[in-house]
């Protein structure tokens, strides 16, 4: 029986060319045009760098006429969903991508002492601060911007961290819940809101299915997308290949349980060869997403004319 769904209030390399301007005019036009398939869902699963795979899958389900009803998102998963169900068409989030300074987002937090200094957003602490990334999320998304602004519905998973509880945001302010949502906890300083302390959803629910499963309008329908696998063949030999590794487990122990309640599961093999570290790689990462989704179009076409036959 899965547990039951909380409801609470409540992304370089600048390019300019007429080809890729010209791709991402169709595809947002196309993502305009499109109406939702009828209650489709959409899960987003964290996976750092690797997320940017996501967007290549939302560019072939707009090419296979499949526009979910209703998105859900953590981690890295939460900041392309949120930009999609916004309005942004996946192309035009992976081009904004390629012009940001990830660097520059990743602003270490230490006073003049060498400390941890404590976050505006939460007066807790962390390595990294969160605003050079609320500045952008604000600029293109809205200061005051609410999910019932959003285009499409869209459920945010997070995990509180004075409770240990997995919340979901889906009404509200949507800023807050989206900087939690990607806090890695300890690198990133957690963010306080509703009066809880919000850290990445990823740690107990990297694949918030129950947003779109559980509920008074479940989606009978479900595709997932995950972009976390596990290199086998890859024996960690550094103390950072080590870490990322048991992070890895840990995360991926919480997704395999959910991945049944999903009618089709993108996940992509070639991901494993690539570091949830690797921004640089944006432009391959979006197209071994968009390949993979392609490449099992006659599957989700059968999924997208499944409305209505879960049981």
């Amino acid at each position: 029986m899965r547990p039951p769904l909380k409801n609470t209030e409540q992304t370089g390399i600048a390019t300019s060319s007429q080809s890729l301007l010209l791709a991402m005019t169709e595809s947002e036009t196309r993502n305009q045009k499109l109406n939702p398939s009828p209650r489709i869902g959409l899960v987003l699963s964290g996976g750092g760098a690797r997320g940017i795979a996501h967007l290549g899958v939302l560019e072939a389900l707009n090419e296979l006429g499949i526009r979910p009803a209703h998105v859900a998102g953590t981690s890295s998963g939460a900041i392309v969903g949120a930009f999609y169900c916004a309005g942004w068409a996946p192309r035009r989030i992976l081009a904004e991508l390629q012009q940001t300074n990830i660097p520059r987002l990743l602003r270490p937090a230490f006073t003049g002492f060498g400390l941890w200094a404590p976050s505006r957003l939460s007066g807790a602490f962390g390595l990294l601060r969160h605003e050079a990334a609320e500045a952008l999320f604000a600029r293109h998304l809205g200061t005051g911007v609410r999910f019932e602004d959003l285009q499409i519905p869209l459920t945010i998973g997070t995990t509180d961290l004075y409770t240990g509880e997995a919340v979901f945001y889906s009404s509200g302010p949507l800023l807050r819940p989206l900087l939690g949502a990607t806090a890695v906890p300890v690198i990133y300083q957690p963010v306080a809101h509703d009066g809880r302390l919000l850290v990445d959803g990823g740690l107990l629910n990297n694949l918030p299915v129950e947003a779109l499963t559980d509920g008074p309008n479940p989606c009978p329908v479900v595709i997932g997308s995950h972009t976390n696998p596990i290199d086998v063949s890859n024996q960690p030999r550094t103390f950072r290949s080590l870490a990322m590794r048991t992070l890895q487990l840990a995360i991926n122990n919480n997704v395999r349980s959910r991945l049944v309640a999903c009618n089709i599961v993108l996940e992509p093999p070639a991901l494993r060869r690539i570091s949830p570290l690797g921004y640089r790689r944006a432009d391959e990462l979006f197209h071994i997403g968009y390949d993979h989704a392609m490449s099992r179009a006659d599957e989700l076409r059968r999924v997208g004319g499944m409305e209505g036959q879960r049981g």
